[in-house]
Formats: structure tokens, sequence, C-alpha cells
């Protein structure tokens, strides 16, 4: 459990009445919500606020059931479906309209014709979670626009996704961009406690559930004024409040600890998920068995594919130039093109089994860089003459998909290809593709064959391990880390029998599940 999850933990029990003891001798919160009630009925009367015509009185019937009873109409209906957990003896549900003045109008103001001495707020100076970072006047801000107006100790609530945990009770009052909501309480509800309430994962889940759309949807004021709150007695609240506040330290302190252990173990694992790949393609995670087979003898089904592609014109003549790579009696490495015997012991990163073979990168694979058209051509959803465009970003916990006409895109990709990232941070990177396009920021390895000769997933191992990670390294260039097709054209590969690479394969998956179960 990390410090995120602790958190949310110890807010969904203070909310469920389970982080502080019920005292019996406190006001039950059914006295606050009639006491409220009066406050409301007392300032409509004083034209103050509006009668609210969906206004309700939650309460629990004989049969153990929830009802809501609409005080406009006398309508009941049974609201068992909504109540999302029990609570205790003494507290009640409610709506957030009927104890709050969320929904009521707010005043407005365009800050050209504000205080420049007066604070001005926006969501970049609430950190999430709900602590204050800045404090910025209008004046120094040079605020525009219209504004809300908020007063002190007024909750101020971020009503756009994914922002929803700015929430804070201001200190002191100002004006404040439209996208956060002040509202207050009646009947001296614990603020604080509505606004931990307001970060507890029940609410999340709930706007969660109800906000769909836009890119970055704003939560609705009918969705907020529906809210089911679980309300405890006065005094309940504020032990609740002083009880978290009591906890958020040490929780910190916990989710820091817990981000460095979490950093070291993935650390760890990382090292292991090295070791074992450098292991695999020395020959050195699964045995040798003689009946699979040598490389050689792969090596030369491949060399008369190739032949037969080049003589039906699917594959280029200057594919079948090849060398073969060998160890000599003096144990050394030697590579023959043509007549000509190089010795490249020198190169030669390891040993490998005797029924294993070095070959060159560009004798099994072609790497091909990716297209697109203009930006000004880009769209956002699919439409009829569209395919999809993948980017890095796309491989990430955000992808942001973009669809380009297919008329204008010459590098495509089948589910199942593999897709290498060429620039900048993401250099090494290795991608299971999907069906659509790619990116110039990636390149597609092309086998230069078609059989099964080579397992596809014991590929994407290699461009995993270090050989091909290194020599990126190698080949990255100064302004902008990256590499072209011809930097990977030497690049030594580890050739093993094909049911050796299907075993090495399984074997790997095997080990990494163990890692990832701890």
């Amino acid at each position: 459990m990390n410090g995120k999850q602790l958190k949310n933990s110890i807010l969904q029990w203070a909310i469920q009445g389970k982080l502080v003891p019920q005292d019996p001798n406190d006001e039950p919160a059914s006295v606050l919500l009639e006491k409220i009630r009066q406050e409301k009925e007392r300032l409509i009367k004083e034209k103050k606020i509006k009668r609210d015509k969906n206004a309700s009185i939650i309460y629990r019937g004989e049969d153990n059931s929830y009802y809501e009873k609409f005080l406009a109409t006398g309508e009941v209906k049974c609201i068992d479906a909504e109540i999302p957990f029990e609570i205790p003896k003494g507290w009640e549900w409610c709506r957030l309209g009927e104890i709050s003045t969320y929904a009521q109008t707010k005043r407005k103001i365009n800050a050209s014709n504000a205080d420049t001495q007066l604070w001005e707020l926006d969501l970049e100076d609430i950190e999430k979670g709900g602590r204050l970072l800045n404090i910025k006047t209008v004046g120094e801000r040079k605020a525009i626009g219209d504004k809300t107006v908020f007063n002190r100790g007024d909750i101020l609530y971020s009503k756009l996704r994914p922002y929803l945990l700015k929430i804070l009770v201001a200190p002191e009052g100002g004006i404040c961009t439209p996208e956060i909501i002040p509202f207050t309480c009646y009947g001296n509800i614990c603020k604080d406690y509505i606004v931990s309430f307001l970060k507890s994962p029940y609410v999340d889940d709930y706007i969660n559930s109800t906000t769909f759309g836009v890119k970055m949807p704003r939560v609705s004021t009918e969705t907020m004024t529906s809210l089911l709150v679980p309300l405890p007695p006065l005094s309940e609240q504020f032990r609740i409040d002083t009880r978290i506040k009591e906890f958020m330290p040490y929780i910190d302190e916990y989710g820091k600890a817990q981000d460095k252990l979490n950093k070291l173990n993935e650390e760890l694992s990382n090292t292991i998920r090295k070791s074992i790949l450098q292991e695999a393609i020395q020959g050195k995670l699964v045995p040798q068995i003689a009946e699979e087979g040598t490389a050689q003898e792969l090596l030369e089904q491949i060399k008369a594919e190739k032949l037969k592609l080049v003589k039906e014109g699917k594959l280029k003549k200057s594919a079948l130039a090849s060398s073969v790579i060998f160890r000599g009696d003096d144990n050394k490495y030697y590579e023959q093109t043509g007549s000509e015997i190089t010795c490249i012991d020198d190169i030669i990163p390891f040993d490998l089994p005797a029924s294993w073979c070095w070959v060159r990168h560009n004798q099994l694979f072609e790497v091909s860089g990716g297209s697109q058209p203009p930006k000004s051509h880009f769209i956002d959803h699919y439409k009829e003459g569209y395919i999809r465009l993948y980017q890095i970003r796309d491989y990430g916990s955000n992808p942001v998909p973009v669809y380009v006409p297919t008329d204008e895109i010459s590098k495509t990709t089948r589910k199942g290809d593999i897709l290498l990232a060429r620039y900048g941070g993401s250099l090494g990177k290795v991608f299971w593709a999907e069906e659509g396009a790619y990116n110039v920021a990636m390149a597609k390895v092309i086998p230069l064959y078609k059989s099964e000769s080579i397992y596809n997933e014991y590929i994407f191992l290699y461009y995993c391990s270090s050989i091909y990670q290194s020599t990126i390294i190698d080949h990255s260039r100064s302004a902008q880390a990256g590499f072209n097709k011809d930097d990977l054209a030497d690049m030594l590969f580890p050739l093993p029998p094909f049911a050796e690479q299907v075993r090495i394969v399984a074997r790997y998956k095997s080990i990494e599940a163990s890692i990832m179960r701890g």
C-alpha cells in the first residue's frame, strides 16, 4: 500500500464512521438537519436564498430500506440502489445541495474592475490534495476576464477534471477562476469534514461514473448537488477532522518511505530483468538440445528463402549481400565476406553455444522510419478514410489518439510488428505495434524472410537486451539522441535454433511473472 492508497483508506474510513468511536451523548445528525431546514426557511423568508424545488428528506423505513421524500410534491421513492455503504446510528444521509450553497448563484466580477490588491486564485495555485501554493493579487497576476467572488471560510472546489482534489477552505476572501466553485455549509457544519469527504474515493468514484464526454469535463451542478453525503453528528465531524489532521503527517512520511522502497524494488527488478535478458541472448537461460538442429542450418534456410524472394521480385538484390561469422582453429572469431576474411574477435561481445551463430543485423532485418502528414491534417476521432497514427505517447499511461488521412500515409503496421523509439528520452524503448500507422519518432523492424525462421518474441527480447541498447547509445547523435537504419546495419545478432528461441521466451516470461508476483 502506497501513501495515496493509505490516505484514501483513512478518508473512506472517516466518512463511513470507522475512524473515531461514536459517542451516544452526541446530538444526532437528524437534529442538525432539522436546524438546517429551519435556517434555510428563515433565509427564504428574508429573500436571501430561493426555495429549492428539489429539497428532500432521506430516511430509513420500517422495512430497513432507504427512502427519499420530495417536499415540494410529497413524492416518495426507494433509493436503496443509491446508498453506497452503511453508516452508524446517529448519522444521516443527505444531499450536498441540502446542506450547502453549492447550487446558489455565485457573484461574478470582471478582473479589470477588481481591486488590484485583492487575492486572485487560479487552479495552478492549489496543489493536488488541497495545499495552497501561491497567493497572488489581481495586480501581480494581471488578471483578465470574468472571475467568481469568494469569502473567507468558503469551501473552494475545483469542478474541472482531472483537478477534482484541488479543494481547500479559503483562508481569506478574493476572486477565482470560474473553474473553482466557492460554497459554504449551513448549520455550522465542519467545513474541513466536507473537504475530506470531497477528497474521498467514494466521491471520486461517484463523479467518474457520472461525468463523461469531453477531454477535461466539468462536473455539473446537478451532479454535485445530488451527491449523497454521510453526515455525522456535529461533534463527531470535528473529532473526525482532528483525527485526520493527526494522521496526515505520518501518512506523508509513510508515503515518502514507501516511494523510496518502491523505487528500490523497481531498480532491483529491472536489474534482475537485465541479467536474465543477458543470459537469454548468451544461451545460458535454457539448455541446448542437439535434436533441435543448429542456427547455421537455420541461417542457410533464411538465405535460400531470401534468394527465392529476390527471384520473385519481392526483395531487392542487395538483401542477398551477406557474410559468414565463424570461429577459427585459434578460437578467435572471423568474418568472411566473399573471399576476404577478417578477424573480428575484438567486437564480439561474448561467446555463444556451439549450436548458435553470430549474424549481422542487416542480413535478417530492415529498419524503416515512420511518416506523418502535417499536424493540420490530424483529427482526434476515427472516420472513414482515416487511419490511427501511433506516436510514442500512445504507449504510455495517457495515450492521445490521432487519426490521419489514409492516402497521406505510406508507413503502416500490423498488430504484432515491432517498433523502436528513435529519438530523445524514449530512445531504446521497444513496442508491440497495433494496426495503424507510425510517426517519424519510431522505426519498424521488417524481417527479410517470410517463414517462421526467427521467433518474433525472441527478436523483441533481443531489442530489450544490452547488446541492442548499448549499440543505440553508441550511435546516438549529440544534438538529439537518435539513430537511422544504417546505424543498425552492422549490429551483431545472436541466433539460436528456432526451437530454442521459443524455449528461451517461455522461460523468460515465467521468470518475469515470478518477479512481478514479488
